[in-house]
């Protein structure tokens, strides 16, 4: 039956009740009552809806001073986070909230109704004062006794940011209740928020959440200090419990919850599509102080535009020690089992790390100017090893394979690269002394032979990492050598190079490797010159790729023979290092959420030159360079590298390959002649011609079958003046497009639903951004 909204006594019972948890209000209101009433009664349903509103905004207004007024306010709020996901995803409910209740106006009077505000905004406002709220949510300033109470209006809020670290140097006393508080509200901002799990996914950039958008906007006046006390949370936080290992057995961290509250609330506030939009400033000249200037420039969005705005290095130190510690959590698990508490948020951390890169330059080339960024590395490696076998966790491989090409776009983490290696990070890899570069590599090799089918779409970005670090690795270890070679050998089987459209370009892309170390790095690179002389059979066999009709179908024949997409024989492991396990995949009946597909390598990248100075500059997209035949232009010569991103047009392909009847795409003479030709061996040919006579030479001077002498003639040799000019150095920088925002707003969202299981915010709703399925 309709209930008048007058009748008090009927409403209060929904929040006045004192011993419930968020976990009771789940398990008192089934989702069926729910959506029966939004059916049914919806007139109870909305004035459901504005009354916990309603208490909310008196809460905020009170300040919450007595303990029964806090507990009414955690009730609405409980409520309101159960219920919300249901009005979302009805399409006739979505605009609900945006609507002004009648008879709303402060005065009850129909006068005030003009002026009032939508719901949504009265409920997003009052959760923010109620987030600086003193003895709720925050350290009261005052000795206060009731009456000389903080007026919530009065005080400035950027006293009472959360913790120390950006713009903030005191750290307030840690208090577990304040925590509990905090962790419910932003419980509740992240459900208003989620209305964009209820919308198919579009790459429409104009498709901009309103809950966020009016969040992030200066109508909020805490922004400010909401955004520092987001971010300095979560970079401040310490699992391992001050050090001492154990410690989490005898204190309880009640601290995780909010940090990953925080992390989840502060990734969704910064969900922003920089590719559309002028981008933030960079220049940094804006002052700590004067961050809320009357017009900001860059985005509207006031969190991009503060995150795009931090700029002294002592802040950029504090957030990439606390994201590289984090992140670093379950690699020290592996030394003392159980030592440390671990932490489950590292996909948001990655997001984060992410929109930090993306939005704030002058923090990327922080980042890069010392060897802190192995830091990130590392861990984002044992990462992509540990995932690689589970589909559950594809959305993760993405991430850190995008992370590490847009810092593969710089020179300086090519330099970094070359740093020794030396903690032994427990992984599944063969052991080797060398490089982070070995490392980078030798996982790479691991991903490409021994993941699951649906990474394939990665291979094109794993190649393109290790080629925009090639110009720069002064010595490669012979592990990491002889997997660069046993990847050639496998792509450049017939039947792979004749099986797909694309297929071709990782030849192209890992020729381009090792010109580009022959060329800019030959000296201390004896190990890869002496793999290469080794498997110089593969290079031949590429030069004399047959092209006829006859050979194309026989080389298709040997795919029906080896299934494998490429044979995990012949990978010279050995042992692997000690305490590590083999990828798992996911246990049976682990939930998963769909991702929407990534963008090819070419929208993904733009191509720069690397002039002699070390400078770049951008290159023009090969597509426009084309000449009408889709051959690349006549100035291109063999020697220079050519990976045929952009290449081809559909109508090109169509036109060099032959669609048989079924609609199949089949390899024609012409299709394969048209990238043969272009194949860029000219200078391991030359390398080839001049090395291999001295070193059989040498084999039979000295009766040598003893590798390391070998090693020792090719360690003092030269090739001045025998090899091609060096071609120039090509760099693929990543480049924003709405694409990748689609897909880092289907990825954050499927981590966002299935890391919120107690309480189950949004299971059993009727999701629209992705499919949730069982592996």
């Amino acid at each position: 039956q309709p209930v008048e909204a007058t009748d008090d006594a009927f409403w209060d019972q929904f929040w006045a009740d004192t011993a419930t948890s968020v976990q009771d209000v789940f398990a008192l209101v089934p989702a069926a009552e729910i959506r029966a009433v939004r059916e049914e009664s919806p007139s109870n349903l909305a004035t459901l809806c504005y009354k916990a509103v309603e208490k909310l905004v008196q809460g905020a207004e009170s300040g919450c001073h007595t303990e029964k007024e806090r507990q009414i306010v955690l009730n609405c709020c409980r409520l309101l986070t159960r219920i919300l996901p249901y009005i979302f995803e009805d399409p006739d409910w979505r605009g609900f909230f945006w609507s002004t209740v009648p008879g709303a106006g402060r005065g009850g009077g129909d006068e005030d109704d003009e002026n009032a505000r939508p719901l949504a905004e009265s409920l997003l406002l009052a959760v923010t004062d109620l987030l600086f709220c003193p003895d709720f949510t925050v350290q009261s300033h005052r000795r206060s006794t009731v009456d000389t109470a903080e007026d919530i209006h009065s005080i400035d809020s950027c006293e009472y940011i959360w913790e120390a670290g950006v713009g903030f140097a005191h750290s307030p006393q840690p208090n577990y209740i304040h925590d509990l508080n905090r962790t419910e509200l932003l419980k509740l901002l992240l459900t208003c928020f989620s209305e964009a799990m209820y919308l198919p996914p579009s790459s429409d950039s104009s498709n901009t959440n309103p809950w966020v958008q009016f969040f992030c906007s200066t109508e909020n006046r805490h922004a400010l200090p909401l955004f520092t006390s987001l971010l300095n949370v979560v970079c401040a936080y310490d699992p391992v419990g001050y050090g001492i290992p154990y410690n989490h057995l005898l204190f309880s961290d009640y601290r995780e919850p909010l940090v990953e509250e925080a992390a989840q609330v502060l990734i969704v506030t910064l969900d922003y599509d920089s590719s559309t939009s002028s981008s933030p400033t960079v220049d940094g000249t804006t002052t700590g102080t004067a961050m809320d200037d009357v017009d900001p420039p860059g985005p509207d969005n006031l969190f991009v535009n503060y995150l795009s705005r931090i700029h002294r290095e002592e802040d950029f130190q504090f957030i990439l020690k606390g994201v590289a510690r984090l992140l670093s959590n379950p690699l020290v698990q592996t030394y003392l089992p159980n030592s440390a508490k671990k932490i489950q948020f590292h996909q948001e951390l990655l997001v984060l790390f992410w929109k930090l890169c993306d939005f704030n330059k002058k923090f990327l080339f922080f980042v890069l100017k010392s060897s802190d960024v192995l830091d990130i590395l590392v861990p984002i490696l044992y990462f992509l090893n540990d995932a690689r076998a589970d589909q559950s966790r594809v959305g993760l491989m993405h991430i850190g394979v995008f992370i590490l090409l847009l810092l593969s776009g710089e020179r300086n983490f090519g330099v970094r690269l070359n740093k020794p290696y030396s903690v032994r990070v427990p992984m599944d890899i063969p052991v080797f002394t060398g490089t982070h570069a070995d490392l980078l590599i030798i996982v790479f090799h691991k991903i490409i032979t021994s993941g699951h089918q649906r990474l394939q779409p990665l291979f094109d970005c794993l190649l393109t990492i290790v080629v925009n670090v090639s110009p720069y690795l002064k010595s490669l270890s012979m592990v990491a050598a002889n997997k660069l070679l046993h990847l050639l050998e496998a792509f450049s089987t017939t039947w792979f190079l004749f099986s797909a459209v694309q297929n071709h370009h990782l030849v192209f892309f890992l020729l381009e490797v090792f010109n580009n170390i022959i060329q800019y790095q030959f000296d201390g690179n004896s190990n890869l010159v002496y793999a290469v002389i080794r498997k110089r059979n593969v290079f031949h066999q590429l030069a004399n790729l047959p092209t006829d009709s006859q050979s194309i179908q026989k080389g298709l024949q040997r795919k029906k023979k080896s299934p494998e997409p490429i044979s995990r024989t012949n990978s010279q492991d050995g042992v692997s290092m000690e305490g590590s396990r083999p990828a798992a995949p996911a246990e049976p009946g682990t939930l998963k959420t769909s991702l929407v597909a990534t963008p090819g390598i070419d929208k993904l990248t733009e191509k720069s030159q690397v002039s002699e100075d070390g400078t770049m500059r951008s290159l023009e997209p090969e597509a426009s360079q084309l000449s009408p035949e889709g051959n690349p232009p006549a100035a291109l010569s063999d020697g220079e590298p050519w990976s045929g991103d952009a290449s081809h047009s559909r109508r090109d392909r169509r036109r060099l390959s032959s669609a048989s009847s079924s609609g199949q795409w089949t390899p024609t003479p012409d299709w394969v002649m048209s990238w043969k030709s272009k194949l860029p061996l000219q200078t391991i040919m030359r390398l080839l011609q001049v090395l291999v006579p001295q070193v059989e030479k040498i084999c039979i001077d000295k009766g040598l079958t003893d590798e390391s002498e070998i090693l020792k003639f090719l360690q003092h040799g030269t090739l001045v003046g025998l090899l091609p000019v060096p071609h120039p150095i090509l760099i693929r920088k990543y480049q924003a497009n709405s694409g990748t925002a689609m897909w880092f707003r289907t990825y954050m969202w499927g981590v966002i639903y299935l890391r919120n299981v107690d309480p189950p915010i949004w299971y059993d709703t009727d999701v629209k951004l992705f499919e949730i399925q069982r592996v």
